[in-house]
């Protein structure tokens, strides 16, 4: 495998909502990392409907500085929106998202580098050590544990935003609903190599968080969607289809012996619920098989416009775009 080169420029994606107290001094030391990197590096702040003052600090800010640029929402849409319409205007070989709220530490930044350089495409935070209460700590390991065990992609901290994707990467994906959390789990599934490394979390200063134990209901059922999609996005068949047919077996297992328990044994009642039993499993068994073959034909129809791969490289004229 070739060696990744070395990065020209990077871009930093920073969504916030209600941040106005910290954004000054996240530039200033921002501002140090550039400084001892002596590479470009951008600023993208995405304003997901803030309602305090914000926008005016980000406006004032970029007054100074060109490197600074902002995207404000006209409402809170969330951060999975705010961080694909930062992908979307990144241009830097090296794309950054990380919080407004100084939790994360831009001093960190030449050891995601240092990561990346080692042959990662991504590269998740793993705040080993939080300052966090322990009832926020407990659910977020387990969550952890869990996401890793169903989607294969073993990180000890995947709710951590300080992340470092390679460009290609966040070109690759599309975040929709509350995907935020599971970019790496998406980028691998496209075969790009995912890591970690352990950054530093640091108290808050201003402000308070801005998520409650909601998330945790919302981050099982996105964990459920990311693995549906990453198995069987292209073909949905194969997860309706197994379900189809196993209800189909376990059906004539009902109705071979509820007719045994009806005929040799003389258990009509028995019997007969045994049947009813059956036709449910059927009727169900059926749905999830007619909703598999409705989902292939929606697959079908969008697959041509869809980017079902990801390209590592290519050459010569044939393999241009």
């Amino acid at each position: 495998m070739p060696a990744d080169p070395a990065p020209r420029s990077l871009t930093l994606v920073i969504p916030l909502y209600n941040e106005a107290e910290s954004l000054t001094e996240l530039v200033a030391q921002i501002g140090a990392v550039r400084d001892a990197l002596g590479l470009p590096v951008r600023v993208l702040f995405i304003d997901d409907g803030s309602t305090d003052a914000s926008w005016a600090v980000i406006q004032k800010l970029a007054a100074t500085d060109p490197d600074i640029a902002g995207v404000r929402f006209r409402r809170n849409f969330g951060k999975a929106a705010a961080l694909q319409a930062g992908f979307e205007r990144a241009t830097g070989d090296v794309v950054f998202t990380l919080d407004a709220d100084l939790q994360d530490d831009p001093a960190e930044i030449p050891g995601f580098l240092a990561a990346l350089a080692a042959g990662k495409d991504v590269v998740s935070g793993w705040k080993q050590v939080r300052h966090d209460p322990i009832y926020k700590v407990l659910p977020s390991r387990v969550f952890n544990a869990m996401v890793s065990w169903t989607t294969g992609v073993k990180l000890h901290d995947h709710n951590c935003g300080f992340k470092a994707y390679r460009r290609d990467v966040v070109k690759s994906v599309r975040l929709y609903g509350e995907l935020h959390r599971f970019v790496p789990v998406l980028a691998a599934a496209q075969g790009f190599r995912v890591g970690e490394r352990v950054v530093q979390h640091r108290a808050r200063q201003f402000g308070r968080s801005k998520f409650g134990w909601q998330r945790y209901l919302k981050g099982f059922l996105d964990m459920l969607a990311v693995r549906f999609v990453t198995h069987f996005g292209r073909r949905p068949l194969h997860a309706f289809g197994a379900f189809a047919v196993l209800g189909f077996a376990l059906a004539t297992l009902l109705i071979v012996i509820s007719l045994a328990a009806w005929l040799l044994a003389g258990y009509g009642s028995l019997g007969l619920v045994g049947l009813l039993a059956a036709g449910v499993v059927v009727t169900l068994s059926g749905q999830a098989f007619l909703t598999g073959m409705l989902a292939e034909l929606v697959v079908a129809k969008h697959a041509p416009t869809g980017q079902p791969f990801a390209v590592s490289e290519s050459f010569g004229r044939e393999g241009s775009p």
